[in-house]
């Protein structure tokens, strides 16, 4: 199978909190095109698949999104650390921190969670990485965060 290091793939150490843009992060953790998606595309993918060549190279790809998703979660966690009442309430924080506290939930910016209909599996070689292609395409790391005009969120 593979070998799973008991660290991140990069470091994160995020030294001030902000629970604004953990908001905005964590839909690259659950939202629709975020990695759990793309993690769970790839590796139900693969089961359908004729050749072994492409079986082994959804799942190197499924578990390098897992590892994704680790590092999205740990800045999302690193940002939300240790709120003050005060914090949570100022931020907008306080909807999602009534049901999840620091916890870490796959879901979208919008507070929808993640669902499984953001991933397709047809068992069609090509229609499926087409679908593979086309999520991978629209995903936020593509985004910018801020216009030029206004300062970075991160």
């Amino acid at each position: 199978m593979w070998k799973y290091e008991k660290k991140l793939q990069y470091p994160i150490n995020i030294k001030n909190i902000s629970p604004k843009n953990a908001q905005i992060i964590i839909s690259q953790f659950g939202g629709p095109d975020g990695e759990l998606g793309a993690a769970m595309r790839y590796l139900t993918q693969r089961y359908s698949q004729p050749f072994n060549e492409v079986k082994g190279i959804l799942t190197d790809i499924g578990t390098e999104e897992l590892a994704h998703m680790e590092m999205v979660c740990a800045m999302v966690h690193q940002l939300t650390r240790n709120l003050t009442e005060k914090e949570i309430k100022d931020s907008g924080f306080d909807k999602y921190f009534v049901d999840h506290t620091n916890g870490v939930f796959p879901q979208a910016a919008a507070g929808i969670p993640w669902r499984a209909e953001y991933i397709q599996s047809k068992g069609d070689i090509l229609a499926d990485l087409h679908e593979d292609l086309a999520a991978d395409a629209t995903t936020t790391k593509e985004q910018p965060l801020f216009s030029k005009a206004q300062k970075p969120l991160i």
